[in-house]
């Protein structure tokens, strides 16, 4: 069952399986794979509060006078997984989740596809927590106001891989401009815990260029080898 659920996640992203007999099911399961986390902080639940409130009452940037509401992030605060986007668009602002709507369902299927499912060990978040109007690209001084948000957000999960989905992502993440598809296919470090980093296209690109699917099936593929690597 589970294999026939994740070759109908493929199909619903436009990817055709192929797999060495015995290997597909093992393969899917280890993404998900959870370990042994050390005891959670007593002080967390107040600090993911405390931040919570934080991001819904920014004024750091201008975004704030022209959002509904600020999109801190979703899933359980204890997961290997962190998937990081680039800033909430008009559903997103309207919901107050990251990654819903036509984007979001899409990305739900390439994660149930290695294993993974943002409501058991995947959280989500974005660079920016507020929607910059007509979803153009954050500007330099939104980033860097919004950024501390996402490394304390990192700090309290731990996460033990990121994939940061789209180029504005990728760029801001890594501090660079080269090209998306120059980032692709590598392992990069994170912040102060080395955090093992993979990049691939955002969802909402994907549905604008679907012939690209394949090499975001490829992405995530690399990423789920990594992270078993980690727990091999």
């Amino acid at each position: 069952m589970q294999h026939l659920r994740r070759t109908q996640y493929l199909d619903a992203i436009g990817i055709d399986l192929w797999v060495a007999r015995g290997g597909a099911a093992a393969a899917g399961a280890a993404a998900g794979s959870a370990t042994q986390a050390a005891p959670p902080d007593p002080q967390e639940p107040a600090l993911w509060e405390s931040l919570r409130q934080e991001v819904l009452s920014c004024t750091r940037c201008p975004l704030h006078a022209t959002r509904t509401q600020g999109v801190v992030g979703v899933g359980p605060r204890r997961a290997d997984w962190l998937v990081i986007g680039e800033a909430p668009g008009a559903e997103e602002d309207r919901r107050g989740e990251p990654f819903v709507g036509a984007a979001g369902q899409l990305l739900d299927a390439m994660l149930r596809a290695i294993g993974l499912d943002r409501a058991t060990n995947v959280y989500i978040a974005n660079v920016l927590k507020s929607r910059p109007p007509g979803n153009r690209d954050p500007q330099p001084d939104e980033v860097a106001a919004c950024l501390p948000y996402l490394l304390r957000q990192i700090a309290l999960l731990r996460p033990k891989i990121m994939l940061a989905v789209g180029r504005i992502a990728a760029q801001n993440l890594l501090d660079t401009q080269v090209p998306l598809g120059r980032l692709r296919g590598q392992v990069h470090r994170f912040g102060e815990f080395n955090t093992p980093l993979v990049v691939t296209y955002h969802p909402a690109y994907l549905l604008r260029t679907p012939a690209d699917k394949r090499k975001a099936w490829e992405d995530l593929k690399f990423a789920r080898s990594v992270y078993q690597r980690l727990n091999a």
